[in-house]
């Protein structure tokens, strides 16, 4: 994938838009994909709710603005 503002990023975003942590799962990044997906999970569970909306935004937007590193 291309750097921040690439399809790749448009399409990540929108998969973690419907699962946390599905995007960073098809950037490859498979640390972030697990801790995005069951944080979002403990948190919508723990608090109602409430703060899952925090994680699940977190996780959009970290696929959104994704650049990986120059070699």
């Amino acid at each position: 994938m291309s750097g921040q503002g690439s399809g790749g990023n448009v399409l990540s975003a929108l998969c973690s838009f419907f699962i946390p942590g599905l995007g960073q799962l098809l950037q490859g990044r498979l640390g972030m994909a697990i801790l995005m997906h069951f944080l979002a999970w403990v948190v919508w569970i723990g608090t109602v709710g409430l703060f899952g909306w925090v994680i699940h935004l977190w996780s959009i937007i970290d696929a959104a603005v994704f650049k990986p590193r120059q070699e």
